[in-house]
């Protein structure tokens, strides 16, 4: 047996290693394809190991049997700690991007991150792997040109890891202008806020390239004459949405300045303004994440996932991700109530209207115990609500929380925040409505909502909230 090989090193490296040893047994025994051996992993800080790895094909039935390639790093706090798994597509595979596998081929699953020994082996692993690929294909076979083009970029990156290339042929593979700008975004609108969120974005150093789309008539002027005259560096002023090309993140920041009379006049106004945006920013950049910030940001939300035509897990509005960062930072720092920040959300429509919930309800062993900690917590969270009335927000304090969102998007992070997205079927809302949920952020967008404890107050806001929102849409025209 293969694995005995690395007996050696394994009793130097896992602190448990027969566990470890015996559980792949049974993977061989199960899967006798799989190929093991001793590789360094590098994590996404940089920081290397040399860890047990095993390689092969799991049988799915998609119509047809498809042999699909799976490679499994096994952490040497194994069994306690999940594997990390990726797809290993051939040259002539591309990875089909979805809810359980992003555009790098790692595999995210439920089984994992509900992992604890020793119910959860590799052996249950693989299989719920096998079934939620049944549901949606992980893979998809290229076309001869497709792949020829594939094995060219992977020669390419060989050749970068091994620095025998250089900025001038990385610019010049497939010839685009902006090729090896691999973190680019775009914020559409020059005013105080587009301006806001492209400092913040520069100042946090979260992407290689920003494109501001400055809209105006008019030559350049105010902060866009600003930018214009201190050029910062990989900063680009454009009034052609060429110039967004593959990016990777677009920010909406626009707001018509007509003069409408009434309040649905002024969103009709927006309206008609994205019907100009959207589709060429879509034209351009059809896989990108679209980041609204544009008022209000639950209906322009809406507009931009209805004209853009995009899944609703790339059309996202800022939300109450700034409320929610700044009340969880008041009861960290203010309050002392550390504990409490890391489940204390705001949701709802942005704004006066704001809703407090919660993701744990864990609070006591017996219900008089729970009843006294939930009054509590209560209490400190009422606390933290007064302190964060009357902040406001300003544009730079909205540009900070942009470049947060950008962070964990094109860092694929999946962090949580509070974010507008589609809230259909969450808490009985049966209409198409944006509202702001606490959801994992990634590379392609929403990854998925974070359950809310369970409140009936909670939802008999949401839903209230919706109706309004969705009275409202009904009334615009797109």
């Amino acid at each position: 047996f293969s694995l005995l090989s690395f007996h050696y090193k394994l009793s130097f490296q896992y602190k448990f290693r027969d566990l470890t040893i015996e559980e792949l047994k049974n993977v061989s025994r199960t899967y006798p394809n799989f190929t093991f051996s001793m590789n360094t992993y590098t994590f996404k800080d940089g920081s290397q190991k040399d860890l047990l790895n095993f390689s092969g094909t799991v049988p799915v039935k998609y119509g047809d049997f498809y042999n699909i390639p799976i490679h499994l790093w096994i952490l040497d706090s194994h069994p306690f700690a999940p594997p990390i798994c990726f797809l290993k597509p051939t040259a002539n595979m591309a990875i089909s991007v979805g809810k359980h596998v992003d555009a790098h081929g790692r595999i995210y699953l439920p089984y994992l991150q509900n992992w604890s020994h020793p119910k959860s082996t590799v052996i249950g692993l693989i299989q719920e792997m096998i079934a939620k690929f049944e549901e949606e294909l992980p893979l998809y076979s290229l076309s001869s040109s497709e792949a020829a083009r594939q094995s060219e970029l992977l020669s390419y990156i060989a050749k970068i890891t091994a620095g025998e290339t250089d900025m001038k042929s990385k610019t010049k593979l497939g010839g685009g202008k902006n090729e090896g700008c691999f973190n680019k975004i775009t914020v559409v609108g020059a005013g105080d806020l587009g301006i806001a969120c492209v400092l913040a974005v520069a100042a946090k150093g979260a992407a290689d390239k920003v494109v501001l789309l400055d809209l105006s008539e008019g030559a350049a002027k105010g902060g866009t004459m600003d930018l214009e005259i201190f050029a910062l560096p990989n900063v680009e002023i454009s009034k052609d949405f060429s110039a967004s090309a593959d990016s990777k993140v677009v920010v909406l920041t626009v707001n018509s300045l007509g003069n409408a009379q009434t309040y649905l006049d002024v969103i009709q106004s927006n309206v008609d303004l994205f019907r100009g945006i959207i589709p060429a920013i879509s034209h351009y950049s059809q896989n990108t994440v679209l980041l609204v910030a544009s008022h209000p940001v639950e209906v322009m939300t809406y507009v931009s996932w209805k004209l853009s035509a995009f899944p609703r897990s790339r059309v996202i509005g800022v939300g109450a991700n700034l409320d929610t960062e700044r009340f969880q930072y008041i009861l960290t720092n203010l309050l002392k109530a550390e504990t409490l920040a890391k489940d204390a959300w705001i949701i709802g429509e942005q704004g006066e209207d704001k809703v407090l919930s919660w993701t744990s309800c864990n609070l006591a062993a017996n219900q008089t115990e729970a009843m006294a900690a939930r009054n509590s917590r209560e209490k400190v969270a009422n606390r933290a609500v007064e302190v964060l009335k009357g902040k406001g927000q300003r544009s730079w304090s909205v540009g900070l929380s942009v470049a947060d969102l950008i962070d964990s998007i094109l860092k694929d992070k999946r962090k949580v925040h509070s974010v507008s997205t589609l809230a259909k079927g969450c808490c009985n809302i049966n209409s198409e409505v944006f509202l702001s949920l606490p959801c994992v952020l990634g590379a392609n967008g929403v990854i998925e909502m974070v359950k809310l404890e369970e409140d009936p107050l909670v939802q008999e806001k949401l839903q209230s909230g919706a109706g309004s929102i969705h009275d409202l849409q009904q009334q615009l025209k797109l």
